[in-house]
């Protein structure tokens, strides 16, 4: 079983979203996930996807399109170090990235299976990489990261902003 990355495997800003991961099987956590994030977005209409809850922020359409952005790069990244690539890997900005991809524009089920269809990828990555892969070191972003950090950050990301959506969008 896949166990917490250590605190000198990722650089430090990515603690929070580490320590929102429970204990257990970090796959049957994410498939989890995967059906919490579809109900949970699922549920909210055509028209309070628009909402934003300050002046500024995502809404809820784009939030989601956020958390699917940064799992598939978080993915790539995953697999890039996971196989032992030592080219340092770019860092992207967040705002760059919602406001390209115009997700408001879409309908909300395009938003989910986009999503459905990026964590199902992560899934079966994390699921084949072989054992020895978890503790590869990369470059991402100009810091050093672990395989294992990068699954967890992504399982942490994702919970970090569902609480967001519970909390402040509905």
């Amino acid at each position: 079983m896949l166990h917490h990355p250590a605190e000198n495997e990722y650089p430090e800003y990515y603690k929070p979203y580490i320590n929102l991961v429970p204990k257990g099987n970090l796959v049957q956590l994410l498939r989890e996930n995967l059906n919490e994030v579809v109900n949970l977005f699922a549920g909210i209409s055509e028209e309070k996807a628009h909402y934003r809850y300050a002046p500024g922020k995502w809404s809820v359409k784009e939030l989601l399109g956020h958390i699917t952005d940064t799992e598939r790069i978080m993915c790539y990244r995953l697999l890039r170090v996971g196989r032992g690539d030592q080219t340092p890997l770019a860092g992207f900005n967040e705002n760059d990235y919602v406001q390209a991809a115009q997700t408001n524009n879409l309908p909300m089920e395009a938003i989910i299976e986009d999503f459905r269809a990026a964590r199902n990828a992560t899934i079966t990555l994390i699921q084949n990489l072989p054992a020895e892969a978890w503790t590869n070191k990369g470059n991402a972003n100009g810091t050093e990261i672990t395989t294992r950090a990068i699954a967890y950050i992504i399982a942490g990301h994702q919970i970090h902003h569902c609480k967001i959506v519970k909390d402040r969008y509905l």
